[in-house]
């Protein structure tokens, strides 16, 4: 079975914040999110569906954590999220976008932007 891949970008810049992002929309998607792996490269991202708070507990290197609501719009960013970390509870989170480490701060990512998925590939 292909997973489906998503073009993550800022709608006011237009900037791409990931070429290959992948959705967890169950719960077992969610709880395994990223570990088990040994990095995030450039470009790719995971969407954590249904959202509020994450954790970097176990695994091996910092994230970028974008926090977004019902009309994608972020409400709170976590720059380089170190391992064994954990955010609070985010009020109006729809979502959780993690990236690699530096992605936020490269970009001109601010609270209250946009950001729009298209899918990859159709």
């Amino acid at each position: 079975m292909k997973r489906e891949c998503w073009e993550i970008r800022i709608e006011r810049t237009n900037e791409l914040l990931a070429r290959r992002a992948q959705v967890a929309r169950s719960v077992i998607a969610r709880m395994v999110g990223l570990l088990g792996r040994s990095r995030l490269d450039e470009g790719d991202g995971l969407v954590l569906m249904a959202c509020r708070s994450i954790h970097t507990w176990w695994m091996r290197f910092a994230i970028d954590a974008v926090f977004v609501d019902r009309a994608w719009a972020v409400v709170a960013m976590w720059n380089t999220l170190p391992p064994w970390r954990m955010t609070p509870f985010v009020r109006g989170t729809q979502a959780v976008i993690e990236l690699p480490a530096g992605t936020v701060g490269r970009t001109r990512l601010a609270i209250g932007d946009r950001v729009v998925l298209e899918p990859v590939g159709r």
